[in-house]
């Protein structure tokens, strides 16, 4: 048997070498006819010796699993977007936005931003554990069968690897297996697939994994997340990503100024075009690991990487009609209605055009011939008119003035460039709107409970704002279209289910205008209680960690209306969470109440993201930038001389790491 054992290990090692030649060096060294015979070898001992079963062999990869329900999985750390830029000045505005954060020379990692489905892969003692979309950034979906398959997968590590981290790229579907692809579906009489991205994305979620090993889709890789894993530079991080199996695209360059990184997509701007894959633009990343910490995250993306988007594909169309759009918050959206056209791959009838000003400054009309883009936009957008075409009898668009929904007169108040209809409780796209949003997955995330099913419900005058929930009984929805009794059952208890949601989701669900979930969080952390958060004062709420005026002020209004008030109260006696639970409580104070903070350098203890953790859950607020109201600064080695000269000039504390979790009490 040990004889057997050792020849099984013998042909999985061989196989991963070959694999990894002709799938990530694009190298074989051997026929595809010897690969398949050793393979058939490997899956007839297996399956004659099933106890020296591995879950990452290679015969794994063709398939076979089936996945009805993919599981919903929290990522360890988040994967957050990107901002964009659509232009060289845009690059270098946020170049000098950087260099007011951080101190000494900034070098660059530029690397190309491939167009495909996002992933984020977990290793441990260097076998693939898991593998998850991306979701909404937060968590994603468990498609670790179907990854599985694709051959540029390293199952298995080489070299001298963490014991765990997890590592993101993009899943692509190169030009030349889609074009076979759909060449295959058309001798087939089927319709072909539309764009290589949305096939990628599509194939991952298929519940026959046998399926998606049949799709030549591959998987690149940018980034390598976890802790202690020895790694300084980005640059570096790339490098050794390689050197332990994974595919990682050698056009990556390292650039030590913002004019190789303007060289750099100058260059790519023309030769993306000879690409075998979909690629939009280029990621530019501050290449030292110290620097990205130094600059953190805002509350969607990184502060420390910019994606420069290509300029987008632009088609010409004409316009049919323009109609109005009532949003949850009742902001009135005007889209434009167009000739069916292709653009990028998908076919187009709708654009946005966002708002009045909007409409003017382009001069947009019905029946105008109207240049459309997709650019970094889901939704395409209008950017022009061909004036050119213009029909003689052509008049200026007059911007509705009253809801397309309940023809209430809108309201447009200064500085917004938004109107809205002020009608909150009487218009139905806002009542299912913000209701729609309170059962939502990143809020109180309600199985059972759909979108359409809300607007049945509200259609039926079986409730009026999402507390109304709560009062629903199998029996009073079983009588709706379409309503069986296992639907009815599972409705009614998905909603019952909660009221166990944490308070800080609830204080997103709720609806507050401007509240995202990174903002509720902020407030949920600090005031701990909703009744702590609706007697707060406007100045009171802008002394929290990034709450600005305009936040501070949306939550005052919301709370000043005793409709909201009534609401939120009615939630509570449902039982919903409306302060934090003893368990969240634990470990928070407010012995750092009123304090800014700058927290900066490099640190041996704890790391940087725990240390504004402790800052925060000790009632202090962490800033990015040091100014006249920082109270003080906890300092690491390394702290840079302008950010020192900086402090001394103001007469700033510096607190060594050591002497900050001392004041607060902490225990290493």
């Amino acid at each position: 048997m040990k004889d057997i054992k050792q020849n099984i290990e013998s042909l999985r090692a061989a196989l991963r070498i070959h694999n990894h030649n002709y799938y990530v060096l694009d190298a074989p060294t051997i026929t595809d006819y010897e690969f398949d015979e050793q393979l058939k070898t490997l899956q007839a001992l297996e399956a004659k010796y099933p106890e020296f079963y591995d879950a990452n062999s290679p015969t794994q990869r063709v398939g076979g699993a089936i996945t009805k329900n993919f599981e919903t999985i929290v990522h360890t750390y988040r994967m957050y977007s990107l901002d964009n830029s659509y232009s060289k000045e845009d690059l270098l505005d946020w170049e000098k936005r950087i260099k007011k954060l951080v101190d000494g020379n900034v070098a660059y990692t530029c690397e190309l931003k491939y167009d495909g489905a996002s992933i984020s892969l977990t290793y441990e003692n260097g076998k693939l554990v898991r593998a998850v979309t991306r979701g909404d950034g937060v968590q994603g979906d468990d498609v670790t069968a179907n990854i599985k398959t694709i051959k540029s997968v390293p199952l298995q590590l080489t070299g001298n690897y963490p014991d765990k981290f997890d590592i993101r790229g993009e899943i692509i579907l190169p030009f030349e297996g889609f074009n076979a692809m759909n060449a295959e579906r058309l001798a087939n009489g089927e319709e072909p697939y539309r764009n290589p991205r949305n096939t990628a994305s599509g194939s991952l979620k298929l519940q026959d994994s046998a399926e998606v090993a049949k799709r030549p889709l591959e998987c690149l890789l940018y980034n390598v997340t976890g802790t202690d894993l020895g790694i300084e530079t980005q640059y570096e991080s790339l490098e050794k990503a390689r050197s332990w199996g994974f595919k990682v695209p050698e056009v990556a360059t390292l650039a030590i100024s913002i004019d190789e990184v303007l060289e750099f997509v100058t260059y790519w701007d023309v030769k993306r075009h000879n690409l075998p894959y979909e690629t939009d633009g280029v990621v530019v990343k501050v290449n030292s690991l110290q620097q990205q910490e130094e600059l953190g995250y805002t509350s969607k993306a990184p502060r420390w990487a910019m994606a420069y988007k290509f300029k987008a594909e632009q088609v010409a169309t004409v316009l049919k009609t323009i109609t109005y759009q009532v949003g949850r918050t009742g902001a009135i959206t005007p889209v434009a209605n167009l000739e069916p056209v292709e653009l990028a791959g998908t076919t187009v009838k709708r654009a946005s055009i966002h708002n009045a000003d909007q409409i003017a400054k382009l001069d947009i009309r019905e029946d105008d011939t109207v240049f459309v883009e997709k650019g970094g936009e889901i939704i395409p957008k209008i950017v022009g008119v061909d004036l050119s075409v213009r029909p003689l009898d052509s008049t200026p668009t007059r911007y509705a003035t009253k809801c397309p929904e309940c023809n209430t007169p809108l309201v447009r108040t200064e500085g917004d460039a938004k109107h809205y209809c002020p009608n909150a409780n009487g218009c139905a796209p806002q009542i299912i709107g913000r209701i729609q949003h309170y059962i939502s997955r990143k809020a109180m995330d309600i199985e059972g409970l759909g979108g359409e099913t809300v607007a049945l419900l509200v259609r039926e005058g079986l409730i009026s704002n999402y507390a109304d929930l709560y009062t629903l009984t199998k029996e009073r929805v079983m009588p709706l279209e379409r309503m069986a009794e296992k639907s009815a059952d599972n409705l009614v208890k998905g909603i019952k289910a909660s009221v166990n949601i944490p308070f800080e989701r609830v204080l997103y669900a709720i609806g507050i205008r401007y509240v995202g979930e990174t903002v509720a969080k902020k407030l949920a952390k600090h005031y701990k209680s909703i009744d702590a958060i609706i007697n707060a004062t406007q100045e009171e709420l802008e002394q929290v960690n990034e709450i600005g005026v305009k936040i501070a002020e949306s939550v005052v209004q919301f709370f000043a209306l005793e409709e909201n008030k009534t609401t939120v109260k009615r939630l509570e006696d449902f039982g919903v969470q409306l302060s934090m639970t003893e368990e969240e409580l634990e470990g928070q104070t407010e012995l750092l109440k009123g304090n800014s903070i700058v927290v900066t350098g490099v640190f041996e203890l704890v790391s940087r993201t725990a240390l504004k953790k402790l800052i925060e859950d000790n009632g202090g607020k962490v800033s990015s930038s040091i100014s006249s109201k920082t109270s003080f600064i906890v300092a690491g080695d390394k702290m840079g001389p302008s950010k020192k000269e900086k402090a001394e000039k103001l007469g700033i504390t510096l607190l060594s790491e050591k002497a900050f979790l001392d004041k607060i009490g902490y225990q290493i």
